[in-house]
This record gives structure tokens, sequence and C-alpha cells, in this order.
């Protein structure tokens, strides 16, 4: 079983699969490398595609020290695995916590950044609710390290975000629910507690995102209510930004819509690696509206 190993020693279990052009896929909170299976299979006919296991999901380590799990390390964690396989240059996407990872990524480290997909970004960005999700990831914490995953599950049930593909896709809904319950409830809670509610609401990063320099693909359902917001604050503020939103759609495009996802996840790759990917022209900037 294969692993890089981080800066403070951390072991991350990854897979590749494919030739060519590195594409890495950074996955969400309640997902592992196996949430981006259907990715995997079609974009390894064209890329060099790795998926890892963030610190915290087994197999990779889950260390014991909460100091061990940051938004900071999940970012460094992408390059660390980059590293480990002599990649100097990546397409980067992400879903949901894995899309913020990849957004800060492309602060952090744009020279490594061939482009930036984000999936699904900004879950507890609205003032208007920061309290409340700051309130119900504590509580969710303790569930997972007091009764364990599955049982936590059970009592916490899912996002409304998750009702579209329940409805349209039960069996891809209980792979998700499935993968979801193997995960270790402490390695659930230290990033719930390090990552999931230190992180800077996306909200506070214009500034930042006005100065964004990789290609950049915000992609969200129409039913993610709490992504759609942020996925429009990234494309006013960062005019290297592409804005793609499905219908009839909730949290995790890659597993509930894949081919739809796959497609325009190649579309823009493409436009990227040809060398016609280009920033949004400021003329088309309406000032008056």
């Amino acid at each position: 079983m294969p692993y890089a190993i981080a800066s403070d020693q951390t072991k991350l279990h990854f897979e590749e699969a494919g030739k060519g052009t590195p594409l890495i896929f950074v996955h969400e909170f309640s997902g592992d490398a196996r949430s981006w299976e259907a990715q995997m299979r079609f974009f390894s006919r064209r890329y060099r595609c790795i998926a890892f296991n963030a610190r915290g999901y087994p197999p990779s380590d889950v260390p014991h020290a909460q100091s061990k799990y940051s938004w900071r390390i999940a970012v460094d964690d992408i390059a660390g695995v980059l590293r480990h396989l002599g990649i100097r240059k990546a397409h980067i996407a992400g879903c949901s916590m894995g899309a913020y990872s990849a957004l800060q990524f492309g602060l952090r480290y744009p020279a490594m950044a061939l482009s930036v997909t984000a999936l699904g970004a900004g879950a507890g960005s609205d003032p208007a609710t920061r309290k409340a999700f700051l309130k119900n990831t504590e509580a969710h914490a303790q569930l997972f390290e007091t009764i364990g995953t599955p049982a936590a599950l059970k009592q916490r049930g899912f996002s409304t975000a998750r009702i579209p593909q329940m409805l349209k896709d039960p069996r891809g809904f209980a792979e998700f629910r499935r993968i979801h319950e193997s995960h270790s409830g402490t390695g659930l809670a230290r990033v719930l507690r390090g990552v999931q509610a230190k992180r800077p609401p996306v909200y506070d990063l214009e500034r930042e995102l006005r100065g964004f320099r990789p290609p950049l693909l915000v992609m969200c359902g129409d039913g993610d209510d709490g992504s759609i917001g942020p996925a429009l604050f990234i494309k006013r503020n960062c005019r290297n930004a592409r804005l793609w939103i499905c219908p009839a759609s909730g949290h995790t495009l890659n597993t509930e819509e894949p081919e739809l996802f796959n497609r325009n996840l190649l579309d823009f790759l493409t436009l990227v690696d040809s060398g016609r990917w280009k920033p949004r022209d400021p003329r088309s900037v309406n000032k008056s509206a």
C-alpha cells in the first residue's frame, strides 16, 4: 500500500492511475480517496491521476495530537504528496473541505498549481449562520469521538445538501454512507476541530482572491445552499475564475452527477492545457448593474 510522508512524518495513503499531466484529487470531510473513483477511471485515460486520504482518514495515519490538524497543514499535505511523487506542477481538484484546501493551495503554492477546481467550497462562511456552524461542528466532534462514527452518523443524520443524491441515486448515496461510516471517529473529531472550525470563511478571502494566479474553476449544485453564495463571491472577486452551477443537484457533484462533472472539468482542463484559457476581460464587467 503506497504512502507519501508528510513534513511531520505523517503517512498519507494515496492511489495513482494513468500517465500524462498530473491531476490530484482532494476529498471532502465525509469522503476519502474512494469518493473520486469515477474521476480516477475517467481522467486516468488522459492524465496521471492521484487521490489520497487526508490525515485522520485510515489507512492514512490518525495522529492523536490535535496540533497535527489544521487547514494550513491540510494544504501543506497536498504539496507533500506531490513532492513525494516528484511532481513539480499539477492540476488540483477538491470537493468541499478539499475544495477549500485546493483554493488555499492556489494561494500558497501558485507555482505548483497548473489549475485549481473547487467544488462545493464555503460551508460555514455565511456570517448570519457562522455561530451555529461552529456550535454544530463541536457537537459533531464530540459525537464522533465518544460514540464512534456509525452511531454518530445515525444520531446526527445527514445534511439537506445530500438529499438530491439520495433521491436521484439511492445506490450511490448508500455507497457514500458506507464510506463515511468506515472512517475513524477520532480522526473525524480532530479534523472538525482543527480544520473545519478554524479555517477562515471564504468571505474573508476577498483580497487574496483578487490576486489569485492559477486558472480557477468553481463548481456547485443549485441545491447546495451553503456553497452557492461563496461560489458567486469567488467568481466576482477572482477574474481568473469560471463558474458552473449544476441544476437539480446537491453538494458532491463528482459522485452525484459524475458524467456532467467529468465533462465540465475536462473542458476546463483542456482549455488550460492547450493554452486557450484566459482570465475574464475587464471590459465585460458591468460596473453599473
